[in-house]
């Protein structure tokens, strides 16, 4: 079953459409990566999963009922660190963990959530107005985590952390995920995105223009591959040789070393060239194109 089912999903504002036709799956026990520029709508979907907003049309279903109808049992079950996360200034720490814990009738241990999450003991029984923005952040991803919720939505979870911090809160969504909750995950850093998620979707101006594996979305955009070649001598014939490759954007030289830009299917086009130069490829080593340039791929230009 599907933890999170949108179809045909519309949202209008006024004469600003939010959302256009939005079909999106996130199935149970998935960490599920939500990425898009500011503005792209992703923001609107997790308020219409969450019943603050309604849909100006099509279908939403969470944990298998429907968004709208059902939202109050929903949220018994979910957990929910939503970004812009303010505290209440006169309660602490454990105040809020105790709040969270008793408006889902549950008996969870506060201090347990608050260790979890990095929260010291000596700051728990401090006024949360006084925390800093990343401990504030802990606190927020405790109460999500209250009851053992079947779905986590993170809205920008790493907002305010430290590397110690963000490295905390991967390792907690890879507990969730085994424990078999769904985590659907919305963060502008992607690198936090490619360390922990099993799929992502990616939202441009209200369309989901992609929804596959990380190595699927690098394999169905052209953004290609950095092959680095280690050279018994780097000459003029054989840089120009690998310029005059089909499927070659750049050529770099640096002492023994050649850095070629190209497409997944111009590597070996690329080591014939050198060698037929007579110069002799000793070493080589290729990346794939980092998540940044992926989501450029599908959030820039006319794409």
């Amino acid at each position: 079953m599907a933890a999170i089912e949108l179809s045909g999903v519309r949202k209008e504002f006024g004469d600003v459409t939010a959302l256009q036709g939005v079909d999106l799956s996130v199935e149970e026990g998935e960490v599920f990566g939500f990425l898009g520029p500011n503005g792209a709508g992703k923001s609107t979907t997790i308020d219409i999963l969450l019943d603050f907003v309604r849909p100006t049309a099509g279908d939403v279903r969470v944990l298998g009922r429907n968004a709208q109808r059902d939202s109050l049992s929903i949220r018994d079950d979910i957990g929910v660190l939503p970004e812009g996360f303010h505290v209440y200034d006169r309660l602490t720490g454990r105040q809020h963990v105790e709040f969270a814990i008793e408006s889902k009738g549950v008996d969870d241990d506060p201090d347990a959530l608050l260790e979890r999450t990095g929260i010291e003991p000596s700051a728990r029984d401090r006024k949360a107005g006084g925390y800093s923005k990343g401990m504030q952040q802990r606190l927020a991803l405790a109460m999500a985590l209250v009851g053992e919720p079947d779905l986590i939505i993170l809205d920008e979870p790493s907002t305010g952390l430290d590397p110690n911090g963000a490295r905390e809160m991967r390792d907690v969504i890879r507990e969730e995920s085994a424990r078999g909750a769904t985590v659907f995950f919305s963060s502008h850093i992607l690198e936090q995105v490619e360390a922990v998620c099993d799929r992502v979707g990616i939202l441009r101006r209200g369309e989901l223009v992609a929804e596959d594996t990380i190595r699927g979305l690098r394999e169905n955009v052209s953004t290609g591959t950095v092959l680095t070649l280690v050279v018994s001598e780097v000459t003029p014939e054989a840089i120009e040789a690998v310029e005059n490759v089909d499927g070659v954007s750049d050529v770099s030289s640096d002492r023994d070393t050649i850095r070629v830009h190209a497409d997944n299917a111009a590597k070996t086009r690329v080591l014939d060239a050198i060698e037929r130069t007579g110069v002799t490829v000793e070493d080589f080593a290729t990346e794939d194109a980092s998540l940044d340039e992926v989501f450029a791929a599908y959030t820039e230009g006319d794409r």
